[in-house]
């Protein structure tokens, strides 16, 4: 009998491309992967990995046994949420990646609550941005990635997962209280033609929308600051460095220094959404935490669709009392 564990392990010594980051992705020792990668060599009668320069890469027979082990590896996922699913009992661990301000202004909170209304169930947070975690949800490293699209941006999603809804977030356009702009109740791209803007890196989706928003005002936006962390962006733009871009999800409070401005043609807005493998798709884990995190959503919809960040704490208050009535 093949060992799944060893191919697991052999799976992600080829999306990592090295046996160290293999095993810091799955919680193992190098020692122990490789170990496990030999075994496996010995049981099937042949090599696996081979070495170019200082890394390894796999052999055409493991290419081989990847493909084929990946359908029994989906098969075996199912009959083990189907099992769970028909014990009632809501266990085990559930691996979760998200970005960041899910995991700030939604996640975090429902995790802790979940923790005191299901102590049988683990769940393991891990930041990535939206292709990574699709990335590693597709791969089987991730049980459930929490992602988010903007507009006409796209997010490829492989066939194999099952993409399910879970809020609208708006972003605003922050400026400083002083700013021209301030006392507007909106503001299009046409208003901030010639702003100076504070922005996520290249590379990343909401920079990608802010570059759309340009796309009939005749030039790109001009963008002096680059950062990845909105608490950043407020903080330079508090400073009059630039004006900012930023989702209400997760936002910090602005204070009396900072407005925030809704923005229109287009509408800032982005979708989050929840990525798993559609072999998962019974766990009572996966969909427990699905609904915790809807509910979540809804009973701090008022505050993230229309204005403000408060109110997480209640939310998750409100999920436990939900999950604890069924």
């Amino acid at each position: 009998m093949i060992d799944l564990e060893a191919v697991i392990s052999l799976r992600a010594v080829d999306s990592y491309g090295s046996v160290v980051a293999a095993a810091q992705a799955l919680g193992y020792t190098p020692s122990a992967v490789s170990q496990q990668v030999k075994r496996l060599e010995r049981q099937l009668g042949v090599d696996l990995l081979e070495r170019v320069g200082r890394g390894v890469v796999l052999t055409d027979q493991a290419r081989t046994l990847l493909v084929s082990a990946t359908r029994v590896l989906g098969d075996v996922e199912r009959i083990e949420a189907d099992l769970r699913a028909a014990s009632g009992v809501v266990s085990g661990t559930l691996r979760l990646a998200a970005f960041s301000t899910a995991t700030r202004g939604l996640i975090a909170p429902v995790v802790a609550s979940l923790h005191v209304a299901y102590p049988e169930l683990q769940i393991r947070l891990l930041e990535s941005e939206p292709w990574d975690a699709v990335d590693l949800v597709a791969s089987g490293q991730r049980d459930l990635g929490v992602v988010h699209r903007w507009g006409g941006v796209p997010l490829a999603v492989p066939e194999h997962l099952t993409v399910s809804p879970i809020m609208t977030d708006t972003a605003d356009v922050i400026v400083r209280a002083d700013h021209p702009l301030a006392t507007r109740e909106f503001v299009t791209p046409a208003h901030l033609a010639q702003a100076e803007w504070i922005a996520t890196p290249e590379g990343t989706i909401c920079r990608q929308w802010l570059m759309r928003m340009y796309d009939g005002v005749g030039h790109p936006p001009r963008i002096t600051h680059p950062s990845m962390e909105f608490d950043n962006h407020l903080a330079l733009d508090r400073a009059g460095l630039g004006v900012a871009l930023v989702p209400r999800l997760g936002r910090s409070e602005l204070g009396p220094d900072l407005v925030a401005l809704a923005c229109r043609e287009p509408v800032s807005q982005r979708q989050v959404l929840a990525v798993y493998r559609s072999t998962m798709s019974s766990s009572p884990a996966l969909q427990t935490v699905l609904l915790a995190l809807r509910e979540a959503a809804e009973a701090v919809g008022g505050g993230i669709v229309g204005g403000g960040t408060d109110g997480g704490g209640t939310a998750a208050d409100a999920v436990v009392a939900k999950q604890g009535a069924r």
